[in-house]
């Protein structure tokens, strides 16, 4: 498999408009001209925040209608991933450090909520009534509620088609929604609001009827038709997986694949080792390699190899197909052992690795390819490298699905404080590091109809296994987080420390991204929340060089394992496809936005193509994986990988 050489077709916001019913815009904005890239950024942060948030969000809407459709078996897998990860880094970390229960706690805002249901009584009136009137009609076999179409809890037929089980959903859907209504009639400030909303949509969504065996008519059946076995199945798989943490439904079997047999199989070697983390050195697939290196850096929260699963799902494989030298950084898991391991010490081990790999090919360049938490910390190692006039180092950086601006937005404004950030990190200081099973718990319940109720009705009641599927089994095979660096990252995520020149350090080195004039390729998710996509454009505001931006379909995960063959792939970029700054990036995301075209296919074919031109002349690969200094030590994928 070789990247495509054919031009792709390129769908302009014209023709889109011809297609669909165009997003809600708003008045066209009058240009900022900023003299720098910082005045740039504080114009869009202070000047147009709120109006850029409701553009933005009205049109990334129509974007993910417009983009967001994909083979059903899969989507719905790849939905369980994905939301498994659809909440802001920094929210996550806070929660995980004092575990997953301090969000069901309603404290002061739940003291609000009473005295402002006590405030408008009129409203409480009017919502009892109506839900009484509601509750009238369903028992009379008159009431018109019904679920929405794709909510797949209740697609069995017996929901619609039994009176005993139609009258139960919907006296259960007439009392969520007089349940939520409630909160909206108590009218308060934003940040309690939030805080109530997450507790009663739990409440609610724990109520729903197909979560109970005797009322659910699917497992009804299967319990008629097993003689009860179903149900002891059940009862062993929720043993089992509530005796260890994470106490959720598992949402693959622990042996549904092996790592190096099944998933990250892609032919390399081990050629770096330190405390800290492998150099994986990729087998070159093509006759020929680009000069330039190309090292990975994964995020520190999870195994590296979602960019190496199954084969045809690799972006790996993708890369050394496309005649790339590839190399990815391995992290080792921490334990108590290594608490003090902060951004210094990640920040180090990604420029060891980039000596490894200069090493390796002769070369005294690396493009470099941050994702998510190991983007960050990339991002801040250029800026160090950009301080001490060693940036010519870096040929080319990508950057996908994160975050660098982290101005709190959506629930993150609601629930992070500085409360809470130190409790956490106090927590995990005690302990030596942020376990990653609890991170696994914090995920699931963000996200219960998926990732908990879902699993709950099919291993529990149905006594069914969970599918196979590469990406749920990388998700769910997590990895620990050393104190220090979750002392670092909760100190970023509360400054937003990487917005203001010098106001983070790395290696005794201030932080200024707008020293980083190497070019970028950013790739965001339109529907990923834990790194939301117009956090991520707003890189292309952070950075001093040209910055290409691509939006991908999907969310946080399946934007990246994103592979060619997909007939509905699609992203979006700017009409010129390249990324020059103020004409291809406006400030406002929203109107970056209003202006792309859709390309049909995958962002991978585009990246590979923009990497080739900058990773220098093709030249006869190389004969032996590593060299004299750094001779292979194992076969891919290495021995931290499987650290649990």
């Amino acid at each position: 498999m070789t990247a495509t050489t054919e031009k792709p077709a390129v769908e302009t916001p014209a023709q889109r408009a011809s297609e669909e019913q165009p997003a809600q815009k708003k008045p066209a904005a009058k240009k900022s001209s900023p003299t720098t890239k910082a005045a740039a950024r504080r114009t869009s942060r202070k000047g147009a925040a709120k109006a850029s948030e409701k553009a933005s969000g009205a049109a990334s809407g129509a974007a993910e209608r417009r983009m967001h459709r994909q083979d059903e078996s899969q989507e719905q897998a790849e939905t369980s991933a994905s939301t498994a990860l659809a909440t802001p880094l920094d929210l996550l970390l806070a929660d995980a450090g004092t575990g997953p229960l301090r969000r069901f706690v309603p404290g002061v805002s739940g003291i609000k909520f009473t005295a402002g249901l006590a405030r408008h009584p009129g409203k409480v009136v009017r919502r009892t009534t109506g839900l009484a009137a509601e509750l009238t009609r369903v028992g009379l076999g008159r009431s018109r509620l019904a679920p929405a179409e794709k909510d797949r809890r209740f697609t069995e037929e017996a929901w619609a088609r039994n009176p005993l089980f139609k009258r139960t959903l919907q006296g259960y859907l007439a009392l969520g929604a007089a349940a939520r209504g409630l909160v909206d009639d108590a009218a308060l400030e934003w940040g309690d609001d939030q805080r109530i909303r997450f507790i009663m949509d739990n409440l609610v969504e724990a109520a729903a009827p197909s979560n109970n065996p005797f009322l659910n008519p699917k497992v009804l059946k299967r319990t008629l038709d097993t003689g009860g076995g179903n149900l002891v199945e059940g009862g062993r798989r929720l043993v089992r997986d509530f005796a260890t943490p994470p106490r959720v439904p598992s949402m693959v079997e622990a042996d549904a694949f092996e790592v190096g047999k099944d998933i990250a199989v892609t032919p390399g070697a081990v050629v770096f080792r330190t405390d800290v983390f492998e150099l994986i050195q990729y087998t070159p697939q093509t006759p020929k390699v680009r000069e330039v290196p190309v090292l990975i850096v994964p995020p520190t929260i999870n195994k590296y190899y979602v960019i190496d699963l199954a084969e045809q799902r690799s972006l790996v494989e993708h890369l050394v197909q496309s005649g790339q030298q590839v190399f990815c950084i391995s992290w080792r898991n921490p334990d108590v052992r290594h608490a003090d391991w902060g951004l210094d010490t990640y920040g180090q081990a990604i420029l060891e690795a980039m000596s490894a790999c200069e090493d390796i090919s002769r070369q005294d360049r690396t493009a470099i390819f941050g994702i998510c938490s190991g983007g960050m910390i990339a991002s801040m190692v250029l800026a160090h490298l950009a301080r001490t006039d060693q940036l010519d180092r870096v040929a080319a950086y990508s950057l996908a699905v994160t975050v660098l601006d982290q101005e709190r937005a959506g629930v993150t404004s609601a629930l992070l404080s500085h409360k809470s950030a130190a409790a956490s990190t106090q927590a995990s200081k005690e302990k030596g590091y942020l376990d990653g099973r609890t991170l696994a718990e914090i995920f699931a319940w963000l996200r219960p109809n998926d990732l908990i109720w879902n699993y709950w009705v099919n291993n529990y009641l149905m006594g069914h296994a969970p599918k196979a599927f590469d990406i749920l089994y990388w998700n769910a095979d997590p990895v620990r987080m050393s104190a220090a660096m979750h002392r670092d990252f909760m100190d970023l995520a509360i400054r937003n420390a990487l917005v203001e020149p010098d106001a983070a350090t790395i290696l005794d080195t201030p932080v200024d991204l707008s020293r980083v004039t190497t070019d970028a390729y950013v790739v965001a998710g339109i529907a990923d929340h834990l790194c939301k996509w117009e956090s991520c454009y707003q890189t292309t505001q952070l950075l001093g060089g040209d910055t290409k931006f691509v939006l991908s379909t999907s969310g946080h995960i399946a934007a990246m394992v994103n592979p060619p063959g997909n007939p509905k792939a699609s992203f979006q970029t700017s009409p010129s496809g390249g990324g020059q700054q103020g004409t291809d990036n406006p400030a406002d995301a929203a109107e970056w936005l209003d202006r792309a075209v859709k390309v049909k296919g995958s962002w991978w074919d585009d990246w590979t193509g923009w990497l080739a031109e900058r990773t220098g002349e093709e030249r006869a690969k190389p004969r032996r994986l590593g060299n004299a200094s750094h001779e292979p030590l194992a076969d891919a994928p290495g021995t931290y990988v499987h650290d649990r």
